[in-house]
């Protein structure tokens, strides 16, 4: 299956639910995730879009635990950076509607303990399936921290297409 097609499956299946499903779903992924953030220090994560696996009340909940939690902020077509999240008050909507921190850029990525990854589909060997634009592979490239991705159960499948350019994640939740 080539990857736009996977991408219009998995989208597909994602319209079957309701918020309120995906919301129910989420807690399931959320409760297999967190014992793997216990020892992290400084997290990368992602604030959720609507049919993703609902991060929102993890994020302030590692904030609460005096966790550092990262946050990627679109730049432009190609680049992403980080930046410290620190409360939902610290949100602006940016590029495709997510809602991005509006704090200092992070740089030192050696520093991060862990980062959690979305994407449209998994497979078992941490390939990932995203939404085609790119910025968490370029990501991926340059970070050599553990990666763990995240989604609903639906969207791990068999086999993800892989390009020289995809770079898998360590784990899949």
């Amino acid at each position: 299956m080539l990857k736009d097609e996977l991408r219009k499956l998995i989208l597909q299946q994602k319209r079957q639910f309701t918020p309120q499903q995906l919301a129910q779903l989420s807690l399931s992924v959320l409760q297999r995730l967190r014992p793997l953030l216990r020892e992290a220090r400084i997290i990368l994560a992602y604030y959720a879009l609507p049919d993703e696996v609902d991060t929102r009340h993890l994020l302030d909940e590692l904030v609460a635990e005096g966790k550092t939690v990262l946050l990627p902020k679109v730049l432009d077509d190609t680049a992403m950076e980080l930046r410290r999240y620190t409360g939902p008050h610290d949100l602006r909507e940016g590029a495709y509607h997510i809602m991005e921190p509006i704090g200092d850029p992070f740089t030192d990525l050696t520093q991060i303990d862990l980062a959690l990854i979305p994407g449209l589909a998994f497979d078992a060997q941490g390939h990932r399936l995203g939404r085609g634009k790119g910025y968490y592979d370029r990501f991926l490239a340059a970070f050599t921290g553990t990666t763990i991705g995240v989604c609903f159960d639906f969207q791990k499948v068999a086999e993800v297409p892989v390009d020289a350019h995809d770079i898998a994640v360590n784990r899949v939740v």
